[in-house]
């Protein structure tokens, strides 16, 4: 073999110098996107620098929680309610009411107690591993009084948030942790999530330091070992599988409760349509908008479709298949009040599913602790750091000292009235409207304020009023 294809056999460079230690400045560590000025390349800024000095110390790709920060995702801002005034009327604010009540699972015909919730928003799965057991006691509590449900998520389902709850859906995972009967028997609907908006196409994902004693006894996992969860059920791969699979929950829970399919919003219109022919009840879907507890970092700004446009692309699904009005479709991703609730319903969704806005009720990214936040190199307000296992108001860590800090009560009671003042929201301009329930809401409501929104969704241009098509 020529000299110039032999591996040269040299010593392992410095670690410290890999790190850009050498020269250093004292505050500005390499990889950390406030460490960079911003030159004047619109391609080379300051995250795209940081990212790869990240890279190249750590051989791997970056890890965080939170959701996307891409900034070049379409809004709900881009839309605009249009209330009645002359050719339409409005209701009366406070003698006239509006009807907020949704019931998910009774369209088939099949299920013996579909869910009847006062309100068509409710609490997203969120697995305790992801999140204490206080925070998930706390989110099933505010849901309970303000009449609504929460949703297990991956790893079983915890004593604390079964009692507390009203309605509490169990999620089945392709990981199947902590998979048991007679839970699936407690719970009051079945979700079988076979994907999320997060990071749509790979399973779950919790690190090590969130790998507690009880969450390892759940699991069946070791303690302090990081955990990444198959993409697939085992037992299907189609929709003729799913089917029986679905038949199958059906059976074992006497055809009592519903069942949800919950997927990441990738290819909305042709995923929907196989969902809902293969017998589910309700269909989730979860936009690129959607929030996780951990993560390869790129994924969540490049992977998916987002929230806005895949609310239209579903229900067209649900037209063209004939299962509008048999099958509900739940949207989420990024819904953060009430006035997104609205324009969601608008657009197409029987009802709305929220996580990182329930989060920030109970106190995620709250002014407090300052000196835990700079710990880990943020601040309130830009923390995105879930999956560190070091949350300092307690909601996404398995400390004991930290989960201390989040009071159930207290933080049951901010849930509960972030559920209300959002419904307050969305009947309002409901009844702005015309429209005595909130089911009324269309997409002659909306009109939208950019081409892209109007493209994306169908909704007339204001101004124009009529949709733009390419």
């Amino acid at each position: 073999m020529a000299d110039d294809m032999k591996t040269a056999n040299h010593p392992q460079a410095d670690e410290g110098l890999i790190g850009f230690q050498d020269g250093a400045i004292e505050g500005r560590p390499a990889g950390v996107p406030s460490s960079y000025a911003t030159g004047g390349s619109p391609r080379w800024t300051p995250e795209v620098i940081a990212d790869i000095h990240a890279k190249s110390q750590l051989g791997r790709y970056q890890m965080r929680g939170f959701n996307a920060f891409n900034r070049h995702l379409p809004s709900f801002d881009e839309l605009v309610i249009e209330p009645a005034t002359m050719t339409r009327l409005p209701l009366e604010g406070y003698r006239e009411q509006c009807e907020t009540k949704v019931v998910l699972g009774d369209g088939l015909g099949k299920v013996e107690q579909p869910i009847e919730l006062d309100i068509p928003i409710y609490v997203a799965a969120m697995s305790f591993g992801a999140l204490s057991a206080n925070a998930k006691a706390a989110l099933a509590r505010g849901a309970r009084k303000a009449g609504t449900m929460t949703c297990t998520g991956e790893g079983g389902m915890l004593e604390e948030e079964r009692a507390e709850n009203r309605t509490l859906v169990y999620q089945l995972t392709p990981s199947r942790y902590m998979l048991d009967l007679d839970h699936i028997r407690q719970a009051d609907g079945i979700e079988i999530a076979v994907g999320q908006g997060a990071k749509p196409g790979t399973g779950g994902l919790l690190l090590g330091m969130k790998v507690s004693e009880r969450v390892a006894r759940m699991r069946n996992l070791p303690m302090g070992v990081d955990q990444r969860a198959t993409c697939r059920h085992p037992d299907f791969l189609g929709a003729d599988d799913m089917a029986v699979k679905i038949e199958e929950l059906r059976e074992a829970t006497n055809y009592r409760v519903p069942i949800f399919v919950k997927m990441g919003a990738t290819r909305p219109y042709y995923d929907v349509a196989v969902a809902a022919k293969t017998g589910a009840d309700v269909v989730v879907v979860d936009g690129l908008e959607g929030g996780t507890g951990a993560s390869p970092a790129f994924l969540l700004d490049n992977t998916g479709v987002p929230t806005m446009a895949a609310i239209p692309a579903a229900r067209r699904a649900l037209d063209d298949t004939g299962m509008s009005g048999k099958v509900k479709l739940v949207i989420a991703g990024g819904i953060r009040s009430g006035i997104d609730v609205a324009k969601a319903m608008a657009l197409g969704a029987d009802a709305v599913m929220i996580g990182t806005g329930m989060l920030m009720a109970l106190g995620c990214n709250s002014p407090r602790y300052l000196a835990d936040y700079k710990a880990l190199g943020t601040e309130p307000g830009a923390c995105h750091h879930c999956h560190t296992g070091r949350c300092p108001v307690g909601i996404t860590t398995q400390d004991p000292e930290l989960v201390k800090r989040l009071h159930v009560d207290a933080a049951a009671e901010r849930v509960y009235r972030y559920l209300t003042a959002m419904t307050m929201e969305a009947t309002m301009l409901a009844k702005a409207c015309g429209k005595s329930s909130l089911a009324n809401l269309e997409p002659e409501d909306l009109r939208a304020l950019t081409l892209e929104a109007s493209a994306f969704t169908g909704v007339p241009l204001i101004g124009a009023d009529r949709p733009f098509t390419w």
